[in-house]
């Protein structure tokens, strides 16, 4: 069998540059005595039944997936903390009212729908308008309005209901709030924006928090990214590009 593959580089050469920058964020003291405590619990949870992987796949996603969602906000764990607050929401609204106003227009992504409800949240305190879209949104198309019409200069979007079938090259900022598994599906929503029709250059923000599981998920993620490239790109790779490690 035969591939033959066109990257966008090659067939939209006249597109504007990206540029994709990783922001740090430093969690709270409070917030990182919560989620260290946590990561002591989950990590001897887990290492008792990575030993069959396939029998218990789902708990051990379900601890990967609180200490993802730990990392973004301990709200989101336990009511209690409610108190605590989030380092990458004070970012995020600081970066948004900066980059709002100057003019400029952003599509704000995350996988977890209850964290877009903080976001949101958040946002209409700081009096910045938004438009907003999951998987769950029914008028579609209003929302879509919303945002391409100019009533809204943000668009919160979850990360799968954003990641095909939408031109939104209105926008020239994108922010990434939680690193996913997938280079793929993450591409797939910030292209929403660096695709043809846009005329400005593209900015992309990711926010990782330091020292949690979203670094190891980066990590993941460029290993495969890397091997995908190998075996796609580099001349006669597929022969042993994939090891026994991979």
């Amino acid at each position: 069998p035969l591939v033959r593959r066109r990257t966008k580089d090659e067939v939209l050469s006249d597109l504007p540059p990206k540029t994709e920058q990783t922001i740090d964020i430093e969690l709270g003291t409070q917030h990182r005595r919560i989620y260290d405590t946590r990561l002591q619990r989950e990590r001897q949870k887990v290492l008792g039944l990575v030993d069959d992987m396939q029998k218990n796949r789902f708990e051990i996603l379900k601890s990967l997936t609180v200490l993802r969602q730990l990392s973004l906000d301990p709200a989101l764990v336990d009511a209690q903390h409610e108190s605590v607050g989030s380092a990458k929401l004070d970012q995020l609204v600081s970066d948004l009212t900066q980059v709002t106003a100057e003019g400029h227009r952003a599509l704000v992504f995350s996988q977890f729908t209850r964290f877009l409800a903080r976001v949101r949240a958040r946002l209409d305190d700081a009096g910045i308008a938004h438009a907003y879209l999951d998987g769950r949104t029914r008028r579609r198309d209003k929302a879509i309005g919303a945002f391409k019409d100019g009533d809204a200069p943000v668009f919160v979007i979850s990360l799968k209901a954003g990641g095909v079938g939408l031109n939104l090259t209105e926008a020239d900022y994108c922010f990434v709030l939680d690193p996913w598994w997938n280079p793929a599906v993450e591409a797939q929503a910030i292209d929403r924006t660096h695709r043809i029709g846009q005329t400005n250059p593209v900015t992309v923000y990711r926010y990782v928090s330091q020292a949690t599981i979203e670094e190891k998920v980066m990590a993941l993620k460029e290993r495969k990214a890397a091997l995908f490239a190998s075996v796609m790109d580099a001349d006669g790779a597929l022969s042993g590009a994939i090891s026994a490690e991979d």
